[in-house]
């Protein structure tokens, strides 16, 4: 299905409050960040290798090494003990965030590591670099290392039930069940994928693809869909916790498609446009939960224009608040109880906005 960008542009309203509760730098570009489950930490790693541990506050609790050569990206344990990290040294390093020490260091298959998450039940530890996708358990040892992927794997992500892990590469998407040598299912489809992202009910995944398309899978039948007409590489999804709404950039307006709109899914549905960035959107975010149902959960927008902004799609197309910088912003992530937004710069920027 092809899409088509608004000619207009909204116009802010003043439903929604953004307040900066505090502002710092890591002096350089930030590659990955993310909340701690409690949030009580921020963890933001620098292109150059470092992760800086900031309590909610924003005083700094750590400086990790991080890698040598640099970091990819962060993942944390559910119990919000431990941190972990990959990068382009072929290792995950696993940190322990009361001391700061490193506590684990696990070899990839290759040296340029990409990807690494946590079980959402904490059980195992995931890592991607190259073709390979390796598990392990909490103790270090490793569980498995599949290989079996036609290209470099661009991205994994567990089904929220931590039954199986995807890896997304060219070609499709691969699905693999822990214990089990040999996958599970293949979502087989002539193209390179970027990203992956389950819906939270498990019935969809999507991935956003280099040919400036979004693709929805349903899991158990195989059946997909295919959305284009973007105007960049699609790499910024996000689904709203009820699993209705997927929220994509991939350039200059976020599109929400509608999952349930119609018996086929978001199939033949009109998306709704949200225009306001003058350059491309470069992350996505939905709230974890939604108030009530009269309160749907709100979605944060930012791009390299260095503007945020605060949207309720379901309620309509105007922005509910908006926040500009003086940088190109590359990172945002809500805190755990919603309250929270944090939002990280190409400048090396980090930024925590309460929500009101």
């Amino acid at each position: 299905m092809n899409i088509l960008r608004p000619k207009g542009r909204a116009v802010p309203s003043s439903g929604t409050s953004l307040n900066r509760q505090w502002q710092a730098s890591i002096g350089e570009h930030v590659i990955a960040m993310a909340w701690s489950p409690d949030g009580a930490l921020l963890a933001a790693a620098a292109v150059g290798g470092p992760i800086s541990l900031f309590d909610a506050a924003g005083g700094l609790r750590h400086t990790l090494p991080g890698h040598t050569l640099g970091t990819a990206a962060l993942s944390w344990h559910p119990s919000g003990q431990r941190l972990a990290s990959i990068g382009q040294d072929g290792q995950v390093r696993v940190w322990d965030v009361a001391s700061g020490e490193q506590t684990q260091a696990l070899r990839l298959a290759g040296s340029w590591g990409e990807r690494v998450a946590y079980s959402p039940d904490g059980r195992l530890l995931a890592g991607a670099a190259g073709k390979s996708l390796r598990l392990w358990d909490e103790s270090g040892a490793l569980l498995h290392d599949w290989t079996d992927h036609a290209s470099t794997i661009a991205d994994i992500g567990w089904k929220p039930d931590s039954s199986a892990i995807a890896a997304v590469a060219y070609g499709g998407t691969t699905l693999w069940v822990p214990g089990q040598a040999e996958p599970l299912r293949r979502y087989e489809w002539k193209g390179s994928s970027l990203v992956l992202a389950w819906s939270p009910d498990m019935v969809f995944f999507a991935t956003g693809d280099q040919d400036s398309a979004v693709h929805f899978w349903y899991v158990e039948n195989g059946h997909d869909l295919q959305m284009w007409g973007y105007e960049t590489k699609m790499r910024e999804l996000a689904w709203d916790p009820t699993s209705r709404y997927l929220a994509t950039g991939g350039g200059r307006d976020v599109v929400v498609w509608n999952c349930y709109g119609t018996k086929n899914g978001p199939e033949g549905s009109k998306p709704v446009m949200l225009g306001l960035h003058e350059a491309y959107v470069s992350g996505l975010a939905y709230q974890h939960r939604q108030a009530s149902t009269n309160a749907p959960a709100l979605l944060a927008s930012i791009g390299q224009d260095g503007l945020l902004v605060l949207w309720r799609p379901s309620k309509g197309q105007r922005p509910l608040a908006q926040f500009g910088f003086n940088t190109p912003l590359c990172q945002l992530g809500w805190s755990p109880d919603d309250q929270h937004l944090a939002v990280a710069g190409e400048d090396g920027s980090v930024s925590v906005f309460q929500v009101g």
